[in-house]
């Protein structure tokens, strides 16, 4: 026998052994199979041709259905076959794409219209290969899936969106922080138009379905082996267009208004105390909550106090005569119209610090007030008159320390 023959009749007994299984497997496997996919081959060629079933079979209606019967029949195999209430199930996820894939064949007119004519090899021509998988489904029946169901929709394009916040900057002074104040603030702000009443189309019409995306709000772009679904670049993702625009806010369907707001400004805020309102801030998308305002405090710096949270500080200057001998001084406090006295003890080093109690700053979470701190610096004269140096002189005799004009060595004179 000629050897290349030989070789030639292994080959294909081989392949007969390797398509035995498909010819002949076994009755689960067959009953997936069956009504779904149509399996042929050749011999001498490793062809294995998978043909879909008819979308007009997979829905259950008939070649002339019209939209509404198309979308009852869906939305009857979509729950039947639905992920999450066939969890773990193989053979309903199969279903559920695959009336999925023949519902957006249908309901797309000119889809249909090339289905009707070519068939399943026509929309392949088109791009068209059906969904990469669940979310992809969800995304684009997404209306569908809450009005029916009132769940699975994961992505829905048209979701309510809460409005976007806005911010506004008010200064005030440290004795406003103190005492807290109604402050009246004007601001802008987007609402919804009242023309329209949102819809940004003009009164009397209604936006349209977008033709580019079907109401989807994604575009589905087919690359090689990939799938590539992107915002729609017509409606940008919102599903429908304004044709007649709305004259007022220019299909928009907000419009930019002055908004007027008495803030009450509580006792205690901070630099970067931030007060929020709710609801004041611009509209919600699709139905959603408006967004807030957040007011953000600044405090004005104050020529005498200094301050840290909830306490204050300030610098008293005090002679070097008050420190050593004692005094009793007068100084102002944040309270209106109000000073405070401190006494100053004997003795007082320079740098000492008094604490007074509860006259700080009110507590903004909370009760009571923070404390004040009185740092005391010592100031010591630069000019002297005679009579002052002579008393100066006398005391330091007194206490021991000769005072001359040569400068005595810092070293030996705490070594003597």
């Amino acid at each position: 026998m000629n050897r290349s023959c030989w070789a030639l009749g292994i080959r294909k007994r081989k392949l007969k052994n390797r398509l035995r299984g498909i010819l002949h497997p076994p009755d689960e496997y067959y009953g997936k199979l069956h009504g779904r996919l149509t399996i042929s081959f050749r011999l001498g060629a490793s062809v294995i041709i998978m043909q879909k079933r008819d979308y007009y079979e997979v829905l259950g209606v008939s070649r002339d259905a019209d939209a509404n019967e198309i979308k009852k029949a869906y939305r009857k195999l979509a729950m039947q076959y639905h992920p999450d209430r066939n969890p773990g199930n193989k053979e309903a996820e199969d279903l559920f794409k695959e009336s999925a894939e023949a519902y957006e064949v249908l309901r797309d007119t000119e889809k249909r219209q090339i289905y009707d004519r070519f068939g399943h090899q026509g929309l392949e021509g088109t791009g068209f290969h059906g969904f990469s998988g669940f979310e992809d489904i969800f995304s684009s029946f997404g209306d569908i899936f809450e009005d029916f169901f009132g769940f699975g929709s994961r992505r829905g394009r048209t979701s309510a969106r809460s409005g976007a916040s806005l911010r506004y900057d008010l200064e005030i002074t440290l004795e406003e922080a103190f005492n807290g104040k109604e402050e009246e603030i004007v601001f802008k702000k987007n609402v919804v138009c009242e023309e329209c009443a949102g819809s940004g189309a003009k009164p009397g019409t209604e936006p349209q379905v977008c033709p580019t995306c079907q109401g989807r709000g994604q575009v589905i772009r087919s690359q090689g082996f990939f799938q590539i679904s992107t915002t729609c670049p017509t409606c940008r993702g919102e599903g429908r267009i304004v044709t007649d625009p709305c004259e007022a806010c220019r299909g928009l369907g907000k419009v930019n208004r002055e908004r007027s707001i008495t803030l009450k400004i509580p006792a205690g805020v901070d630099e970067g105390s931030q007060l929020r309102l709710r609801g004041e801030g611009e509209p919600g998308e699709h139905g959603g909550p408006p967004g807030d305002l957040f007011v953000v405090i600044h405090v004005r710096s104050h020529p005498f106090f200094s301050r840290n949270g909830e306490h204050l500080y300030c610098e008293v200057p005090i002679s070097f005569v008050q420190a050593a001998l004692g005094d009793s001084l007068q100084i102002p406090v944040l309270d209106e119209g109000k000073e405070e006295s401190i006494e100053i003890p004997k003795g007082t080093q320079p740098g000492d610090t008094l604490t007074l109690v509860d006259r700080g700053m009110p507590t903004l979470r909370g009760h009571g007030r923070g404390d004040m701190y009185v740092k005391l610096n010592v100031t010591i004269p630069k000019r002297m008159n005679q009579r002052q140096k002579e008393l100066l002189q006398e005391f330091a005799e007194l206490e021991g320390e000769k005072v001359t004009q040569k400068a005595k060595s810092f070293w030996k004179k705490i070594t003597q």
